[in-house]
C-alpha cells in the first residue's frame, strides 16, 4: 500500500497518534523541570507517569466493552477534546497534589483513542492492507518521538513544563477537529462480547503474544522513564542538549517504525517483534559506554531507538493477524500491556533512583528484554501449532 493510496481518514488517525503520544511522553521530557519548579522529587515526578500508565493500562480493555457501541468518529474527537480539556488543566495546576489526579484524569484519553483507532482501522482498508496500515496509524508515535518529545524537552528546559503541556492541549484540539473532519460516520467495530472476551483470553498464542508487550515496555521504561535526570547526571545536559537527544532518538525511532512498515508483510510480524527486541538488547548490553559523552552516548541509542517503537507497531500487527476478529479485545488488552508495563518500569526505576542506583537501570531492562525475547519465540510456536 503506497502513501499515495492510503485513505485520509488514517492520515487522521496517524496524526491523532502522534498527540496521544506526545501527551504520554511530555512528563519523562520535562521530569527534571517538574522536579524543581514543584519542590518534589525525582521518583515523586515520576509517579506522574506510574499513576498515569495504571489508568491507562486498566482503561483500555474497560474503556473498549463501555464504548462498543459508539460511533468512532464522534469517540475518537471527543478523546482528543478531552486530552485538551485536561491537558490545559494540568498546565494550570498549581502545586503536585493537584496535578497528580489530573495527569490521570487525562490519560483516559490515550486509554481510548489508540485501541479504538487501531480497532478501526479494519473497516476502513481491505483485510490485504490491514497490518501496514495498522503499522502507518502507529507511525504517529515514533514521529511523536521525532518532534513531540524533543520539543517538551526544549521547551519545559526554556519556558517550563507548563508551556509544554499548554502546547499539547492546542494540538489536542486541532487534532480532534481533523478526526470529525476526515472520519466517516458509521464506522462501528463488532461489540466485544463476553464469548470474544473468552475466546481472546483462552488463547495461549494471543496471551503469550500480549506478554511480549508487556514484557517489552517494563524492560524499556524501567529506564526511558529517566532519561532526562539520567543524561543531567551523567553527560550534564540541560534543556537544549536534552531535546537534540530526545531528537536523535527519535529520528532512528520513526527510521525504525518506516522500515517495519515496508517489509512487515514480508518478513512476518512475529520476526519483525524478534528483531526490534534484539536490536534494543544491543543497546543495553553495550550502555555504559555512552557515559563518555554526547556522541558516544547518541551511538549507543541507535539500536534502541530503532527497536523502540517499531516493536510495538509489529506487536499490535501480529495480534491482528492472529485473530482479526478479535482485533477490539486484543489490540485494547495489547495496550493495557504497554502501559502495565511502563507503571512497572517506571515504579521499579524510581525506587532504583531513591536507593541510588540509577546507573543500575540498564541492567534491569536489559534482563527484561531478553525474557521478552524468549517468550515471543514461545509466542511464535504456539501460534503455529494453533
Amino acid at each position: 500500500m503506497s502513501a499515495q493510496a492510503l485513505p485520509r481518514s488514517l492520515w487522521a488517525l496517524m496524526v491523532g497518534n502522534f498527540v496521544i503520544g506526545t501527551g504520554v511522553m511530555v512528563v519523562p521530557g520535562t521530569l527534571n523541570d517538574i522536579s524543581q519548579s514543584l519542590g518534589v522529587s525525582i521518583p515523586q515526578a515520576g509517579q506522574l507517569i506510574t499513576a498515569a500508565a495504571i489508568m491507562m493500562g486498566l482503561g483500555a480493555p474497560l474503556f473498549a466493552s463501555l464504548v462498543a457501541g459508539w460511533d468512532r468518529r464522534r469517540l475518537l474527537t471527543l478523546a482528543l477534546v478531552w486530552y485538551g480539556v485536561l491537558l490545559g488543566a494540568c498546565a494550570l495546576a498549581p502545586h503536585y497534589t493537584a496535578l497528580l489526579p489530573l495527569r490521570v484524569l487525562a490519560v483516559i484519553s490515550p486509554a481510548v483513542f489508540t485501541p479504538q483507532a487501531a480497532a478501526s482501522v479494519g473497516l476502513l482498508v481491505p483485510s490485504s492492507q490491514r497490518g501496514r496500515a495498522i503499522t502507518f496509524i502507529f507511525l504517529g508515535w515514533s514521529v511523536a518521538s521525532v518532534m513531540g518529545m524533543p520539543l517538551s524537552a526544549w521547551i519545559g528546559g526554556e519556558l517550563g513544563w507548563r508551556w509544554a503541556f499548554g502546547l499539547v492541549a492546542v494540538m489536542s484540539f486541532a487534532s480532534g477537529a481533523w478526526v470529525w473532519r476526515e472520519l466517516p460516520d458509521g464506522i462501528k467495530p463488532a461489540a466485544l462480547s463476553r464469548e470474544a472476551w473468552g475466546r481472546t483470553l483462552g488463547s495461549a498464542s494471543l496471551m503469550s503474544a500480549v506478554g511480549v508487550t508487556l514484557l517489552s515496555a517494563f524492560g524499556q521504561f524501567t529506564l526511558f522513564s529517566y532519561f532526562a535526570p539520567y543524561f543531567a547526571q551523567t553527560l550534564g545536559a540541560g534543556g537544549a542538549l536534552l531535546s537534540l537527544m530526545f531528537l536523535w532518538f527519535g529520528v532512528f525511532g520513526l527510521a525504525g517504525n518506516v522500515a517495519v512498515t515496508r517489509y512487515i508483510d514480508r518478513i512476518g510480524a512475529p520476526n519483525a517483534v524478534l528483531i526490534t527486541l534484539g536490536a534494543m538488547v544491543v543497546t543495553l548490553l553495550v550502555w555504559p559506554l555512552g557515559r563518555h559523552g554526547f556522541w558516544a552516548q547518541a551511538l549507543v541509542l541507535v539500536p534502541w531507538a530503532l527497536g523502540c517503537f517499531s516493536c510495538n507497531s509489529a506487536q499490535q500487527a501480529r495480534l491482528v493477524q492472529i485473530a482479526p476478529e478479535l482485533a477490539s479485545a486484543t489490540v485494547a488488552l495489547n495496550t493495557s500491556a504497554m502501559y502495565g508495563g511502563q507503571a512497572l518500569g517506571a515504579a521499579l526505576g524510581g525506587v532504583m533512583i531513591a536507593q541510588g542506583r540509577m546507573l543500575d537501570l540498564h541492567q534491569v531492562g536489559l534482563v527484561v528484554l531478553m525474557l521478552a525475547m524468549a517468550v515471543s519465540l514461545w509466542a511464535g510456536r504456539l501460534q503455529k501449532r494453533s
